[in-house]
């Protein structure tokens, strides 16, 4: 299947420079990755990522309906932070998930890195949610995703999928460069509110 994983691997990298841009285009490239990896993940035995593709459809189309409205009449897509204690909360309960999926696929699938997969998977549902409602932290959060699943993908043989998610890293520290520079208060000097 390398193929169909070399041809994922570039819509993605499409669908993230458009994200980093804050441009509603993106999400026809991510609806296309997202089913095609959903079988590059499923053939690797890594299915957490697999089913975590069928979220990730469902979620880009949230997310597309979501920015299209709030673009508005200037064409922007406005983008916000989380309070530091929804920012706790988020963490937390996006890391005690994780741990509880990663031991429910340890226990009753044949997942390999059932743990770590889990942790891809959970983490990146987290920031999928907090991209999709345009929050600043997603891209902290695919930061940290795609620091893991760059030697993950990499253990399984996959590296188009390795190498696809060390380019999402650095997509990943421009978009955090560009959405803070993107918030309200954030040209006028008055610099962008932790």
């Amino acid at each position: 299947m390398t193929w169909l994983e070399w041809v994922a691997a570039g819509l993605g990298v499409i669908n993230v420079a458009l994200v980093v841009r804050r441009s509603v285009w993106n999400y026809p490239f991510g609806l296309a990755m997202v089913a095609l990896y959903f079988f590059v993940f499923f053939e690797a035995r890594l299915y957490s990522d697999a089913l975590l593709q069928i979220f990730f459809f469902v979620v880009q189309i949230y997310g597309w309906m979501n920015w299209v409205q709030a673009r508005g009449t200037t064409g922007e897509v406005p983008v916000g932070l989380l309070t530091w204690p929804v920012r706790a909360a988020w963490m937390a309960g996006t890391a005690l998930v994780s741990l509880a999926w990663g031991l429910t696929m340890a226990h009753f699938t044949d997942a390999l890195y059932p743990i770590t997969d889990a942790f891809v998977a959970g983490f990146s549902i987290s920031a999928q949610i907090l991209m999709a409602r345009r929050k600043v932290e997603n891209w902290a959060i695919w930061i940290l995703v795609d620091i893991v699943a760059v030697g993950l993908y990499f253990s399984r043989h996959l590296y188009p999928t390795s190498a696809l998610y060390l380019l999402f890293l650095l997509l990943s520290v421009a978009g955090l460069i560009e959405w803070r520079r993107a918030l309200p208060g954030a040209q006028s000097g008055k610099g962008a509110p932790a």
